[in-house]
């Protein structure tokens, strides 16, 4: 079977773990139209499951901000109208050091962006305490943040010392929960083409395909099972699981 089709037939995670070894090997003709099939259907899945577990959390009535000033504070954005010429702009930026993985360039065109932040401003009484819930950066946003002329300096200052930079997609659960916090969520530059990368200063210490995995495995709370807090969460996963999709 293609990797496609094995990853319709269930092996998501295996198939994954095949395209990673293949290296720059997957951007060969006959495999990169295989893998690109595999991306779209994971990216679509992705859709989905954030459209559930948004759906969910409104009838729960869970306190999403509702005052944006910019796209990134909202709870789903879909794909911009301007993703191409954005994206394009994007690898411009990056290209001095490296390549935007092909992963974060599909989720860009296929889901959007998501941010479950709890309003923090609006009620501190948070109802699952640093669960981590997921909050991917738009598009729009990241691109102004990365061009202006402080950051673009922080670039080459992590290259020469790194090796590498790393785009900043998410707040750490600390910052999540109105607590000072950690580096933000990255994504690394590859100095290679690449399918996915990794998903810096998060604790599981995984890629980003991954890293929405175990979002997804915990109904979009990343960290809503950890024993050091008291959460109330049997009742949300009992509805909510069923209902996704596995990446």
């Amino acid at each position: 079977m293609t990797l496609y089709e094995r990853y319709l037939n269930g092996e998501t995670e295996k198939v994954y773990e095949d395209i990673h070894k293949l290296g720059k090997n997957a951007f060969l003709p006959d495999t990169i139209f295989d893998i690109e099939k595999v991306l779209t259907e994971t990216f679509e899945r992705v859709a989905f499951n954030l459209d559930i577990i948004y759906k969910e959390l409104v009838e729960m009535n869970y306190l999403f901000k509702t005052d944006f000033q910019f796209n990134f504070e909202r709870p789903l954005i879909k794909p911009l109208p301007e993703t191409d010429q954005l994206l394009s702009e994007l690898n411009e930026i990056v290209k001095p050091f490296g390549f935007v993985p092909t992963s974060l360039k599909l989720f860009y065109k296929i889901v959007g962006a998501c941010n479950f932040e709890w309003d923090y401003n609006t009620n501190e009484d948070f109802i699952w305490e640093c669960a981590d819930p997921i909050q991917i950066i738009s598009l729009d946003d990241l691109i102004s943040y990365i061009a202006e002329e402080d950051n673009q300096e922080n670039f080459q200052e992590s290259y020469e010392e790194d090796g590498f930079i790393h785009l900043e997609l998410s707040s750490d659960y600390l910052h999540k929960d109105n607590i000072s916090g950690g580096m933000p969520y990255s994504l690394q530059i590859t100095q290679q083409p690449s399918i996915d990368s990794n998903f810096l200063y998060e604790e599981h210490h995984t890629t980003f395909i991954n890293y929405l995995r175990i979002c997804f495995n915990n109904c979009g709370f990343s960290r809503i099972t950890n024993p050091e807090y008291d959460n109330d969460y049997k009742a949300f996963f009992k509805k909510v699981k069923p209902q996704l999709k596995k990446i």
